[in-house]
């Protein structure tokens, strides 16, 4: 097969997509159309406009040329399930307390979430992909509901012949927009499979074949920390962990290092296509003027960083996803900015209701970054929370280490408390002067202060996330750590 370039083969899907929607613009409603793009499993460096040089996204970076891109956006859990269930309620995990697979919102929590609330307000709504949160469908609770439960699958079978799921779901994107009613504003949320493994496959990451000659030419470097030196620093307890199981599936080998990072790469180039199918579906119906468009990820991933595979643990390349909001009717002047404040997955709900014209529930603890957006420069945290408590016991099964933590743009505290409160392990790193945490401080004698003085803020983040667990009053976060740079 021939050379390909996604610029090619976008163009291509443009065309097919301009002669099958209705090309005539429309009346716009006052509310803006909103459009949610989250891809799943896909960490912050993985874009052009990110600063990978290797990587080929242009009409994601398309998106952040016209919009905004947060160079710090975490999540404040690393698993799927759980920071979908933050994504959609605005809670962190330690208050909407959900943190199994098959757990679902309680009727009051699903009630304040942005789809639920978007609807009620008029909105015509829209579900494609993953759900990820419990087992039980909302399919009621939308317009036009195209999701599924658990991992899903890459391939489908259609006339005969296998269609990628990123493929149809850019189709089911094309057709509601092409149907939406034309009297209301609407918000469609795509919850992409893509890039995440199809774990019970060997070759784990799945991508369209038309993408094979993408990166076919190309040596992918490593990471700094990818090295058995990180990897045996690490306490035994994560030696062992789910993280280093998969790492033997997919990074074990430098042949399969470089395999298996070319098809995370190529999935991550799909979603790019179905981003310009969808751009396309809006423009062919005049609708691109009046749609922002959000476009994240649920949780990072590591490729081999420390020895490890999966996320779930606090290091930067699990915690850190992609965050681009577009607001087309925003001046040029405020377009095309890249803003370093901290923004969490806990905001994307506050946020799009923000843009429909509504207020979050008075418990939702994330915040709209719609100001930021729109250049403006408000008091803003200077912290966060982060928590993994993924049900699983050492020595049976899937087992992935208990993770906490505090965030700040210097510091980085972790914690690996036990399952009977003592603490397991302890990190602790400079990010202002090692972004890639490669020195852990926890043991330094002039760390010390610094460190007594995180473990305390990190106990009464606890306590005020759990402790918020059921309240309706109105949540805001404790004050913020007092320590030097």
């Amino acid at each position: 097969m021939p050379h390909v370039t996604l610029q090619r083969i976008g163009a291509a899907l443009a065309l097919g997509t301009a002669a099958i929607l209705a090309p005539a613009a429309q009346a716009q409603p006052a509310r803006p159309n909103i459009v949610f793009l989250l891809t799943d499993d896909q960490r912050a460096d993985t874009l052009g406009c990110a600063g990978n040089a290797i990587i080929q996204t242009p009409n994601i970076d398309g998106l952040a040329a016209e919009g905004t891109r947060f160079q710090n956006a975490f999540v404040t859990t690393a698993i799927c399930m759980v920071s979908r269930a933050s994504i959609l309620s605005g809670l962190y995990k330690g208050t909407h307390g959900i943190d199994r697979f098959d757990q679902s919102f309680i009727p009051a929590q699903f009630a304040e979430t942005y789809p639920v609330r978007l609807r009620g307000a008029g909105y015509y709504t829209g579900f494609i992909g993953k759900w990820g949160v419990g087992n039980e469908m909302p399919e009621q609770a939308f317009d036009v509901w195209n999701g599924f439960p658990g991992q899903g699958v890459y391939f489908h079978e259609r006339n005969g012949e296998q269609v990628h799921v990123t493929n149809l779901m850019a189709e089911q994107a094309e057709a509601f927009i092409a149907e939406a009613p034309a009297e209301q504003p609407f918000c469609l949320s795509i919850s992409f499979k893509a890039p995440h493994t199809q774990d019970e496959d060997p070759r784990q990451f799945l991508y369209d074949p038309a993408l094979e000659s993408l990166y076919a030419n190309v040596e992918l470097p490593y990471a700094e920390t990818a090295t058995d030196a990180f990897f045996q620093a690490l306490p035994a307890f994560i030696q062992n962990s789910e993280g280093r199981v998969r790492w033997k599936r997919r990074f074990a080998t430098p042949e399969m290092y470089q395999t298996m990072t070319k098809g995370y790469y190529r999935l991550i180039a799909g979603v790019d296509l179905a981003v310009a199918r969808v751009i396309a579906a809006l423009e062919a119906r005049g609708l691109r003027e009046n749609t922002v468009i959000v476009f994240s990820s649920d949780n990072g991933f590591y490729l081999g960083e420390r020895g490890l595979a999966g996320k779930w643990l606090m290091h930067e390349e699990s915690i850190r996803v992609p965050l681009i909001i577009v607001d087309p009717r925003l001046p040029k002047a405020q377009r095309g900015q890249v803003r370093s404040d901290i923004a969490l997955n806990i905001d994307l709900a506050p946020t799009v209701l923000d843009y429909a014209g509504l207020k979050p529930a008075p418990q939702m603890q994330g915040r709209s970054l719609r100001p930021l957006v729109e250049g403006a420069t408000p008091a803003w945290r200077t912290e966060f929370y982060y928590e993994h408590h993924f049900a699983s016991a050492e020595g049976g099964g899937v087992y992935i280490p208990a993770t906490e933590g505090v965030w700040t743009p210097a510091w980085k505290y972790i914690a690996y408390p036990g399952a009977d409160g003592a603490m397991k392990h302890e990190e602790f790193y400079r990010l202002a002067a090692d972004p890639h945490e490669t020195k852990n401080l926890i043991n330094a004698e002039a760390s010390q202060p610094r460190v007594a003085a995180f473990r305390k803020q990190w106990a009464v983040w606890r306590d005020a996330v759990r402790g918020a667990q059921g309240s309706t009053d109105a949540w805001n976060d404790p004050a913020p750590i007092a320590v030097a740079n």
